[in-house]
């Protein structure tokens, strides 16, 4: 159904309310119970609003989701509630009141701004999506904070705002899309239309070039419980600078631009900087805050004689460094009664469900094993969590 008109009836808000927690091995059974008394089309419409709200909630909280309206793209390209509160807020801090949130979708970010107060013109240009949007704010209780309004980005004037938001469509037929002039609209109309208002922020792949990075905006990478979730170029903030943002915190790390770290050889600690700091190309910051080095100058670990707690890395002690070498991990991993194995990689062609398999791990106990480079060398590391 490309019409989300008919859930929005009395009828089909009661056939939500139904079949909100319905198992998809019970789909079949309550779908033929259902048409007995309720059109094809709006129980099979139901039973698929049912589907998104149980995969949204994983982004908005049960709670939310559960009142919301998604389409398939809306669930899978949408922000994340936690990540979308914290660019509003931050976007609250800087005196921003109302903002043109261009490339809307489902609303994920308008609801964000409503909520701290802002005020919000959402724009999609696809008639569902905008649809969505303009039902969830009403769900919600902000639609007298949030105009919806169906139209091309492109042509929409934004001068009555305090700030513009960005977020392109970064996928296409074939998936995800890397060229930043590939999005749509492409990165080059999306900083021209930043740069007309006081501030902006433009949503971003986390893995854009740096190089592609205009002069003039401030780039941030975002983590959420350590996986990294978007990068925002900041217009009407700090031009040029860098930095990673963990959340939930939220924590920042401002870069200083500090040279490569020193490769030294392997210490007691091993740290795995979070993937924001890695993005943002923060590694020396955080070897700087560790005292540490690098164990290959190709790879993002950093090595430290002391532990030393920092939110941006997670610790490791290493008790043992091997050459790779398959029987030999085996062999180290039976005689330790190891059955619990976590297998970390990088700068290795190895995969980890490969390697498990090959060393069939077995035992009581547990231990991580890195898959990496040590001074260009291809070697095992294995440890546990400090």
């Amino acid at each position: 159904m490309n019409d989300l008109a008919p859930l929005l009836t009395p009828e089909g808000r009661a056939l939500l309310d139904e079949v909100r927690d319905t198992a998809p091995a019970d789909e079949l059974t309550v779908a033929t119970r259902l048409r007995r008394e309720h059109p094809v089309e709006l129980v099979s419409a139901a039973l698929g609003q049912a589907r998104l709200r149980q995969r949204a909630a994983a982004k908005f909280g049960p709670q939310d989701a559960g009142r919301m309206f998604f389409t398939p793209n809306g669930v899978e390209q949408s922000t994340r509630a936690s990540v979308a509160t914290y660019r509003a807020e931050r976007l609250k801090a800087l005196g921003v009141t109302s903002v043109a949130d261009l490339c809307c979708g489902i609303g994920g970010d308008a609801i964000a701004l409503a909520r701290v107060g802002i005020r919000v013109l959402a724009v999609d240009r696809d008639p569902l999506t905008a649809a969505a949007a303009r039902a969830n704010a009403d769900a919600l209780g902000i639609a007298d904070l949030v105009e919806v309004r169906e139209a091309d980005v492109t042509e929409v004037d934004t001068a009555a705002y305090d700030a513009v938001f960005v977020d392109p469509a970064r996928r296409g037929g074939r998936g995800r899309i890397f060229d930043p002039e590939a999005y749509s609209p492409p990165l080059s109309w999306a900083v021209e239309a930043a740069l007309k208002a006081p501030h902006a922020a433009l949503k971003i792949a986390p893995g854009i070039p740096h190089e592609a990075i205009p002069a003039d905006a401030e780039a941030e990478w975002i983590s959420d419980g350590g996986d990294v979730k978007e990068a925002v170029l900041w217009f009407g903030t700090e031009p040029g600078a860098v930095r990673a943002t963990l959340l939930p915190g939220p924590r920042t790390l401002l870069g200083r631009g500090l040279p490569d770290p020193e490769v030294r050889s392997v210490g007691r600690y091993l740290y795995e900087p979070d993937g924001a700091a890695i993005r943002a190309h923060l590694v020396a910051e955080v070897a700087e805050q560790l005292d540490g080095g690098l164990i290959d100058p190709t790879i993002a670990y950093v090595t430290a004689d002391e532990l030393r707690a920092t939110p941006y890395a997670t610790a490791y002690e290493i008790t043992d460094q091997l050459p790779f070498n398959l029987k030999k991990l085996k062999a180290l991993l039976r005689e330790r009664g190891v059955g619990i194995l976590t297998v970390k990689k990088r700068g290795s062609a190895v995969e980890p469900e490969e390697l498990r398999k090959k060393v069939k791990p077995q035992g009581p106990n547990s231990a991580t094993v890195f898959l990496t480079r040590v001074a260009g060398a291809p070697t095992m590391l294995i440890g546990a969590p400090a």
